[in-house]
């Protein structure tokens, strides 16, 4: 991958407290390294000075770890902001949705985003669809995003492995490109080294 353009925006999303609460319940995960690709993905943008967005998640639903009030929207302490990054708080599964997202981005300029958060298949799945219907260079990092395993409608347990692999797969090509963290953050250094 060559260098990002400099007006490249990271997009994190829903990297909130009540997902490690779920997994310290019992529920089980894949990709146990997503918050620490996460943190490198923030790292890499902010000594980069590129801009970076936010995205908490403030469930309606009454009995939601995500509610506002509740410790589970807090934000995961690797992902929490600095002064002067955004975040915006959604009440629906885009990050689009209620947001002033579409708009900051375009006046912005930021053509191109770089996608990563909790979890794959809900939030992350969504924003992305619309980030590439909406005409942006949406690249979702592989390894910097998670999923749970989920009961099918079958009653079989589908595998988180297998559902973030379908998702990346439903995604690749027609929404956004598939990438590593690895190759962004070479990506943002040949950006910065320009």
């Amino acid at each position: 991958m060559s260098a990002l353009p400099k007006d490249a925006a990271l997009i994190l999303i829903d990297v909130q407290m009540a997902f490690l609460e779920w997994e310290r319940a019992g529920l089980r995960r894949n990709n146990p390294q997503a918050v620490g690709n996460i943190a490198r993905l923030l790292g890499a943008f902010r000594d980069g000075g590129m801009t970076v967005i936010h995205i908490r998640h403030a469930s309606t639903e009454p009995d939601s770890a995500l509610r506002p009030e509740r410790s589970g929207y807090q934000p995961i302490d690797q992902a929490r902001e600095r002064d002067g990054e955004a975040v915006l708080v959604k009440n629906v599964n885009s990050s689009f949705i209620g947001t002033d997202l579409e708009k900051r981005l375009r006046e912005g300029g930021h053509r191109t985003l770089v996608i990563a958060g909790i979890t794959t298949n809900h939030c992350v799945e969504t924003t992305t669809r619309m980030a590439g219907n909406l005409g942006f260079d949406a690249r979702l990092v592989a390894d910097a995003c998670y999923t749970f395993d989920r009961v099918g409608l079958d009653g079989k347990v589908r595998s988180a492995e297998a559902i973030h692999d379908m998702t990346l797969t439903n995604l690749n090509g027609e929404f956004a490109s598939i990438v590593t963290t690895d190759a962004i953050v070479a990506a943002v250094a040949e950006t910065i080294a320009a």
